[in-house]
């Protein structure tokens, strides 16, 4: 059974109390001399631990003060802002429309400098044309039953993309299964196009495309879910019905070690053109 968005906040919250129980315990200490030190009651330490309560940043900093351990206050602190935005419904964001959705996007876009994704699944979205990425939005309104605004959710999509083809500091690192080559997302026409998108899109200078082929030996690095990687701060996943972001440095580090493998399994230019010219091949 799935586990759902608000058990899932929960478990993270029990999970911010546990690293702080392991601090607390690998100090030596336990909750009542630590709040001693800390000159809390000892109640807000046992509060704190079991994830009863969410600490503040000055909590966390006391906390790893008092343990004399400094070095886990930037992780502590991107793991507390995480807790309530960490598992975001998808229903509950396209309550006011998916435009609206794909419009809330652009800030934290525009002040990216590298974009770095990794799907499995369809092509990226800084990739896709305005039929294609039109048909994935109205199966996700079918499939989440929630109104279509498909083709006005894909002009804004398109829009922000636009930032790929403007001249500046940006890059965008892209990466794909084959099989995303072959899903039929849409009919012929649409996944024609868009394949001879993908092809054009290699000629952008701000733009690398590899292509991890399907018989690719994986035995460095399991299956993944599909990931977007923005700078080298967070990690936005993309799950069935929720988005998960992740901004723990400790944790980001593990999704950047991941693209880099990824990175050395794909291959690009000419052997790249030539997977997505089978693809458009096998259209037909």
């Amino acid at each position: 059974m799935a586990t759902s968005p608000s058990s899932s906040a929960q478990a993270a919250r029990a999970a911010l109390g546990a690293r702080l129980r392991e601090i607390m315990h690998g100090a030596g200490l336990d909750g009542v001399r630590l709040a001693a030190r800390a000159g809390w009651h000892a109640s807000k330490s046992s509060r704190l631990s079991t994830g009863t309560t969410m600490p503040s940043a000055a909590d966390i900093r006391m906390w790893c003060t008092v343990c004399g351990a400094e070095d886990q206050v930037a992780d502590l602190l991107a793991q507390a802002r995480d807790v309530d935005s960490l598992y975001v419904e998808w229903k509950r964001r396209h309550g006011t429309g998916m435009r609206r959705l794909q419009d809330s996007y652009a800030a934290v876009f525009e002040r990216t400098r590298r974009f770095r994704e990794y799907r499995c699944d369809v092509v990226p979205g800084f990739a896709q044309t305005h039929a294609y990425a039109r048909a994935l939005l109205a199966s996700v309104a079918r499939f989440d039953r929630i109104p279509d605004d498909s083709h006005d959710a894909a002009t804004a999509r398109l829009a922000r993309s636009s930032i790929v083809r403007t001249p500046g500091e940006r890059t965008f690192v892209l990466l794909v299964d084959e099989a995303v080559l072959h899903h039929r997302i849409a009919d012929d026409a649409v996944m024609s196009e868009q394949l001879g998108h993908l092809l054009s899109m290699m000629a952008l200078p701000a733009v690398s495309l590899g292509v991890v082929p399907l018989r690719t030996r994986r035995d460095a690095i399991l299956p993944l879910e599909s990931f977007l990687l923005l700078d080298e701060a967070e990690v936005r996943i993309e799950l069935l019905t929720a988005e998960v972001r992740v901004t723990a440095p400790s944790e980001v580090s593990g999704y950047l070690r991941a693209f880099a493998e990824l990175s050395r399994l794909a291959v690009h230019g000419a052997q790249a053109r030539a997977l997505i010219g089978a693809a458009l091949d096998a259209l037909g």
